[in-house]
């Protein structure tokens, strides 16, 4: 559904029939404009009222005369409204549910909140409009349904205005629009053509080829992708947006466009849902774009290594060892288990060529954490304290959890190979996140505070949650924007 604002002067009734009321115990009926909407004060006090009694409906409908309706949308003073993008997402939901196509705000009403909470409307808002999200592009008989919004001119410049709004917005409908595309679309080749488009946004690109991958050493990204007919890559997307001397803060992301396993098969049910084993690159795009459309006060760089994992006379076998960018070698025990090695060549390459503050990188690695954690948490792995920390807060803040999980030197023996300085996968002992954690850090040389975000259970949903309707969720382009809003502009 596309959310069209529309500001008009302070008789927002003759827009629209279907009135919304910010209510709450304490809050007074007085903060309507009554006058404005031609609405019996009394009556909407009785109603009100009466709404007061059911805590659990946070939202709810009554019809007045001339086929007026009001929703009354009931906020809890005692968590500071703090909930107000969940609160959009459930007024979006509500709407769609009753076949509301428009609704108008009352000013007094709407300025009521933002004496309280500055930020309630432009979080509220928000979360509507990231509730509204659908990837119809292939519908052969699509059409998407508008919902328009009347706003008092007053609130303008501070829902359009408000750089953070539209940039997130954009940064997350990016990520959704490249995480929701079939492998046949979003290929390696044509996720690079889209990347160079940022450059109209400020965004500097720099593609690597297999050409110049292979001359840099790129034998373990490489090697995932020769199966395919098309090429790998390797980008970097930087932001320059403070001083020279200002280390970048840096991201990683694996972007295997398709994943079939390789000559490791993968079984045929739910195969198709590896269209989204590039997530992980795909967040890292939507916060670059994100950080580039608010003028971030950082300097920040974003690094995606793009493969397809394809079964071919060319691909890459069990029992194969390749040698990595940082030198290290590595024994294939399985060519399922080849994110990781996407990883190590883009996080040795980034610690090298950047030198960041921090490392943080994204991937849909393991179906273990997944049975660790479900959809709840995004495991987060580390080998710097305070990083962690500033991580998990973020997350709670937003609402895009993280749960440390441990790292420990006792690991190591279960990805140790005979034959060469590490093999790619963990037979046997489980802990299969862990290990596959343990790998990537072998590729951190020299000590650069580094985070893991295994996000396998959190970058789709079939059936929706609390701010997506289902299918790509975005997650990881807030969390990490409040990162860097909180701890380093």
């Amino acid at each position: 559904m596309i959310i069209k604002f529309n500001f008009v002067g302070k008789n927002t009734n003759k827009k629209s029939q279907n009135l919304a009321i910010f209510f709450g115990k304490g809050w007074s009926v007085d903060n309507i404009d009554y006058d404005q909407q031609g609405i019996q004060k009394n009556l909407v006090a009785k109603y009100i009222k009466e709404a007061e009694k059911f805590t659990k409906k946070e939202i709810q409908t009554i019809n007045l005369q001339f086929d007026k309706k009001i929703l009354l949308i009931k906020l809890d003073k005692d968590k500071k409204i703090n909930s107000a993008e969940l609160l959009g997402a459930k007024l979006f939901n509500f709407l769609k549910d009753n076949e509301i196509n428009d609704l108008c705000f009352s000013e007094k009403n709407i300025k009521n909140l933002t004496n309280v909470n500055n930020t309630f409307l432009v979080d509220f808002f928000h979360g509507l409009e990231i509730k509204s999200y659908e990837f119809l592009k292939y519908k052969s008989a699509k059409k998407e349904k508008i919902l328009t919004i009347f706003i008092p001119n007053n609130f303008k410049s501070q829902i359009i205005g408000n750089k953070k709004y539209k940039s997130l917005i954009e940064g997350i409908k990016l990520t959704k629009d490249l995480v929701s595309e079939p492998g046949n679309i979003l290929h390696p080749d044509e996720y690079v053509n889209r990347l160079k488009k940022l450059k109209s946004v400020g965004l500097k690109i720099t593609i690597f080829d297999k050409k110049k991958l292979k001359k840099l050493g790129m034998n373990a990204l490489l090697g995932v992708g020769q199966g395919s007919i098309r090429g790998s890559y390797l980008a970097t997307i930087e932001w320059n947006g403070s001083s020279k001397k200002q280390k970048p803060l840096a991201f990683v992301g694996k972007g295997v466009c398709f994943d079939t396993g390789g000559i490791s098969l993968k079984p045929a049910k739910f195969m198709e849902d590896m269209t989204y084993d590039m997530a992980g690159s795909a967040v890292v795009v939507g916060l670059m774009k994100t950080l580039a459309l608010r003028k971030a006060k950082v300097n920040a760089v974003g690094v995606v290594g793009l493969v397809e994992n394809m079964p071919d006379g060319n691909a890459q076998r069990p029992g194969d060892i390749v040698k990595s960018y940082s030198g290290k070698t590595i024994e294939i025990l399985n060519t399922d288990a080849e994110g990781r090695l996407v990883l190590a060549d883009a996080l040795s390459y980034t610690e090298k060529k950047f030198k960041p503050k921090f490392i943080v990188d994204l991937a849909t690695l393991t179906g273990a954490i997944i049975v660790s954690l479900g959809s709840e948490y995004a495991g987060l792995f580390s080998n710097d304290d305070k990083i962690s920390d500033q991580l998990s807060k973020a997350g709670e803040k937003v609402g895009e959890k993280v749960w440390r999980m441990p790292l420990n030197d006792n690991y190591d023996k279960l990805i140790d190979s005979k034959k060469a300085d590490m093999q790619n996968i963990n037979y046997i002992g489980g802990a299969g996140s862990i290990t596959a954690a343990q790998f990537l850090q072998r590729f951190i040389l020299n000590k650069t505070p580094w985070a893991h975000l295994d996000i396998a259970g959190m970058a789709f949903s079939k059936y929706g949650g609390a701010l997506n309707s289902g299918g790509a969720t975005g997650y990881g382009v807030r969390l990490l924007n409040q990162l860097i809003e909180d701890n380093y502009e």
